[in-house]
């Protein structure tokens, strides 16, 4: 029973639930699903799809998640950015709104969906380790300014190029600015100066579904003043018939690239709204490989009922705890009431422009732009925020997929960089003590011309063994010929591979032959059984381990010590 309610988490808050949390559930289900709905609509466009598929989409991945997912706050449906990237990799194939194009969307969740819960079943939610802050936020940002942008075409009534680069959007922003409608603009423009203003008063109102009933009408009671705005016409009433979509290889083939990035992105944006809401209370704990198992699962039944890829809403997730929800109960609420929209609700949106649509969103992806933490980083890490940069000019000017790939890679290689440099230090003597600290932080200590003790802050293998024997070279060449004893102080090392152990026999044996003995302090226990096993005692003996380097430098000066004959004692029983 125990692993059932670990695999489906539902059946571990379900049979506890309290009448207590029914209130706060259906306040939040409520207010999420009304701004659900429009969102839904408007991010369907943005996807190139029909408006129905957004609310297709907030339907049963939804309810799978809410089942499945080791969140109860997470609030699942179509999000912007996701929305993008469906339209970028699927107007390669297709023409948008066409049966193919809608066909060929559904198959991406399937893919999507398939590839994020095989990760879960085999553990691999380590991978977004890969994905540091500041790439996140880099291609976030960027993310947000090409959706904004990329609504220009709906928020002023012109017909705009659609592209997931920057350059190619200004260009023809710039080039056809001129043929602005007016009417369009200033409904659109008023939208996103009232969803601003009642954000600011209190961010609960729920500015969304205002907007769309002011916008519906506007046009429906004063259409003749408004005849030129563009609206969003027939929303087909009914829920989504199960279909399997179209399997086809060679078209699986051609949108894996897309489907990996939407892989990426989307448990991204769930494990980060996840762990912000985690953080906030006590009742549960966010399991990465779950959430992987969750997503997947939404998404794939989701594509057995025409939903296109899901994934979690920063927005509508912070909304959903702001409101009260305490359970997945809040996600039911949701879905009854988009089930409503769907039978019966509608026809209600056919006066709704799509500036209003458009303006939703532009304020919403606008504020993921997140200027504050490029000037944090500015000041607190340069390597981060160059990082942060790279990932953000690269996702604007060569697009969604390559500005991801450019993040992850150099993630990649700043941690090749960082573990192949790590920090190496001598330390010298506190002053009547047995400890050794760093010599140049603290003055005090005591530095003694026969003994090199330094400390070496990583785990020692292929890729940064030669810039350990440098440094101990450089180490060495300092203290000149009166150097006796080599101490290395290895509590801060907690891996070794066999390339580290060859080069630490290789220098252990060229510094005995210089006559300087080479000691070792502070090991770990697998680290040391590493070095061991490599063979290490072919070169040094077990006199030569040392529980701390004073014991190590004492051991030296005086010639024998009781403490040490103990511990070496210890050791050799362990390793017989």
């Amino acid at each position: 029973m125990k692993l059932l309610k670990k695999l489906i988490p539902i059946l571990e808050w379900l049979p506890n639930y309290k009448k207590s949390q029914l209130q706060g559930d259906v306040i939040a289900g409520i207010t999420v699903a009304i701004v659900l709905i429009p969102q839904g609509i408007a991010y369907a466009l943005i996807a190139g799809l029909p408006p129905i598929y957004g609310l297709y989409a907030a339907l049963f991945p939804q309810l799978i998640y809410a089942i499945f997912g080791s969140s109860r706050q997470v609030a699942i449906g179509p999000v912007a950015m996701d929305s993008l990237i469906v339209a970028t990799g699927v107007s390669t194939l297709a023409l948008a709104g066409s049966e193919s194009y809608i066909a060929i969307a559904i198959l991406l969740a399937l893919i999507v969906g398939t590839i994020q819960f095989l990760m879960g079943v085999f553990q691999l939610g380590f991978i977004v380790n890969f994905l540091s802050r500041p790439v996140i936020t880099g291609f976030t940002s960027a993310v947000a300014l090409i959706i904004g942008l990329n609504q220009f075409r709906n928020l002023l009534g012109v017909d705009f190029l659609q592209s997931d680069q920057i350059h190619i959007l200004l260009e023809d922003i710039f080039d056809k600015i001129q043929y602005y409608n007016k009417n369009t603009t200033i409904i659109g423009l008023t939208a996103c100066l009232i969803i601003v203003f009642f954000r600011r008063v209190n961010k609960k109102i729920p500015n969304a579904l205002i907007v769309v009933i002011l916008g519906i009408i506007t046009v429906k009671y004063f259409g003749k003043s408004w005849s030129d705005v563009e609206i969003v016409k027939n929303i087909p009433s009914g829920l989504p018939n199960f279909a399997m979509p179209v399997i086809d290889i060679a078209l699986i083939k051609e949108l894996m690239p897309i489907a990996l990035t939407l892989v990426m992105v989307g448990y991204l944006e769930t494990i980060s709204i996840g762990k912000t809401l985690e953080s906030k209370q006590d009742d549960y704990r966010i399991r990465p490989n779950q959430e992987l198992i969750a997503l997947g699962l939404s998404n794939i039944i989701g594509s057995l009922f025409k939903a296109y890829p899901s994934a979690s809403s920063f927005s509508r997730s912070a909304i959903n705890a702001e409101s009260g929800a305490k359970t997945g109960i809040a996600a039911f609420i949701s879905v009854v009431l988009v089930i409503i929209t769907l039978l019966f609700l509608t026809p209600v949106f056919y006066f709704l422009p799509k500036t209003i649509l458009a303006a939703i969103i532009v304020v919403a992806v606008f504020n993921l732009i997140n200027v504050k933490e490029a000037k944090r980083l500015w000041s607190a890490n340069n390597l981060d925020f160059w990082l942060l940069v790279a990932t953000f000019f690269s996702t604007l000017f060569f697009g969604i997929k390559y500005g991801i790939l450019t993040g992850v890679g150099m993630s990649l290689i700043l941690l090749i960089f960082r573990t192949s440099r790590p920090y190496v230090i001598e330390l010298g003597k506190v002053p009547n003590s047995d400890f050794y600290r760093n010599k140049n932080r603290f003055k005090e200590v005591v530095v003694d011309q026969e003994v090199l003790v330094f400390r070496f802050d990583a785990q020692l293998f292929y890729a940064n063994a030669n810039y350990f024997r440098d440094k101990l070279d450089e180490l060495v060449e300092e203290k000149g010929t009166k150097l006796k004893l080599i101490v290395l102080d290895a509590e801060s090392i907690n891996r070794v591979d066999s390339t580290g152990v060859d080069m630490l026999k290789e220098r252990i044996l060229y510094y005995n032959k210089r006559g300087v003995n080479f000691y070792f302090a502070g090991v770990k226990g697998p680290v040391r059984d590493a070095l061991f096993r490599s063979g290490l005692l072919e070169v040094v003996s077990l006199d030569q381990f040392f529980m701390r380097a004073n014991g190590a430098v004492q051991f030296f000066k005086t010639g024998d010590n009781l403490n040490q004959k103990k511990y070496a004692q210890y050791i050799h029983q362990a390793y017989e």
